[in-house]
């Protein structure tokens, strides 16, 4: 583990406004039985004083978070699916028009984007470091390399393929913090022509809704539209297109290219304006975000204190990794939430992380419903709650965090 003291992208001077303090791997499940030893790291975020680009100081082992046994898989949620599939026939339509087109995603877990291309008899190669999810992928017929992407990955695959005209990456390339080997691999892959395009959490979105819980260990950088027109350029590309995207609480895709091959849309200048208008790259915004997230830490805590004073059950829905740091920062843990109930056969009977509240099947939550559920997986809230209604029929109440704790 290595800190930070200069930014990852310009070498500028970091100013740090928040520290989670001790947090645990936040995909590390723990089995109840013991026999491994916690991994626990300095959870502190700090924005650059020149390119503006928010980032963790601490910089966790990449092979630490990313093990054969990850236990997230993109295709658990519908929500999910259909905005892969959505992705992948954008692609389809715009830039994979030829028959030998070829797209490669990197971060690409269980195939899911990927399928569409594959099933449209398109080139493709998925790059994904863990292998487990990367042997899912291989199960369904997708073309996929057991390796993490980087430049030598990358002009490996040239070499063998040819160009790309797409590099794609959802929920990835924000997790990793050489970004300048990321970069001289698209270099080496991307065709003159081809774009380089990304979607991750939007730090705005963060800060208005205060979601503190999107930072964690896997998430390095948190991006602006603004920083990342920095970072491309800084790396000899350009922004040249921004969309908005409401997963996952809110996301950008940004879609970058060599500098000059193609025009950048009005978007961009839109974006950044809208951004200096918010002055979310201000030191008052960043205090303010502060505040907001101990406020929710203690109206949090204050509602499930009451609710054991009371003698209420109390149980959490969505093992999510974002969990992790909203559990240890807040020191929420089996006295306060008895269990989480979650989809994942990977996670059940397992202890998450720091916390250590056992996790169950939705089965179990549905045989006997508690009073309350906290909703730790707050960004697929219609979803659960659709999935879920005959806990509301039965009398329960969600207890959501975001944007403020209120009782659902």
């Amino acid at each position: 583990m290595s800190a930070t003291p200069e930014c990852r992208i310009c070498g500028g001077a970091l100013h740090e406004f928040f520290d989670f303090g001790r947090q645990p791997l936040a995909d590390a499940f723990v089995d109840p039985e013991g026999g491994t030893e916690e991994f626990f790291h300095r959870l502190a975020v700090a924005m650059c004083d020149a390119c503006t680009m928010v980032q963790l100081l601490e910089d966790v082992p990449r092979e630490r978070m990313f093990r054969t046994d990850y236990p997230y898989l993109s295709s658990g949620s519908t929500v999910m699916q259909e905005h892969f599939r959505a992705t992948a026939r954008h692609f389809l339509d715009t830039e994979l028009r030829g028959p030998d087109a070829f797209l490669v995603e990197f971060g690409s877990n269980d195939g899911i984007m990927l399928d569409t291309v594959h099933r449209a008899g398109r080139r493709h190669l998925g790059v994904e470091p863990c292998a487990g999810v990367a042997e899912a992928a291989a199960a369904k017929g997708i073309r996929v390399r057991n390796a993490f992407f980087e430049e030598s990955t990358a002009a490996e695959i040239a070499a063998a393929e040819g160009p790309a005209q797409v590099v794609y990456a959802a929920n990835t390339f924000s997790h990793i913090s050489y970004v300048d080997s990321v970069f001289r691999g698209v270099d080496a892959l991307l065709a003159p022509e081809g774009v380089f395009v990304f979607e991750d959490p939007y730090l705005a979105d963060i800060f208005e809704r205060t979601s503190f819980d999107q930072i964690y260990d896997e998430h390095f950088y948190f991006f602006t539209v603004r920083s990342v027109q920095a970072m491309a350029a800084h790396y000899g590309f350009e922004l040249v297109d921004v969309e908005h995207l409401d997963v996952h609480g809110g996301e950008i895709r940004y879609t970058v290219a060599r500098r000059g091959a193609r025009t950048p849309t009005p978007a961009v200048g839109l974006f950044l304006e809208r951004e200096k208008a918010a002055r979310i790259t201000e030191r008052d915004t960043l205090e303010r975000f502060g505040a907001a997230v101990d406020k929710v830490r203690d109206d949090l805590r204050a509602v499930l204190e009451r609710c054991r004073a009371e003698g209420a059950t109390v149980a959490a829905y969505g093992a999510t990794a974002k969990s992790a740091t909203l559990t240890n920062y807040c020191g929420i843990g089996p006295e306060l939430v008895a269990y989480i109930a979650d989809s994942t056969p990977a996670k059940q009977g397992r202890l998450s992380p720091g916390s250590h509240i056992p996790v169950r099947s939705p089965e179990e939550f549905a045989a006997a419903y508690p009073d309350y559920a906290v909703l730790f997986a707050w960004n697929h809230a219609e979803e659960i709650m659709a999935k879920e209604e005959g806990f509301r029929r039965a009398g329960g109440r969600w207890i959501v965090y975001v944007p403020e704790v209120r009782i659902v």
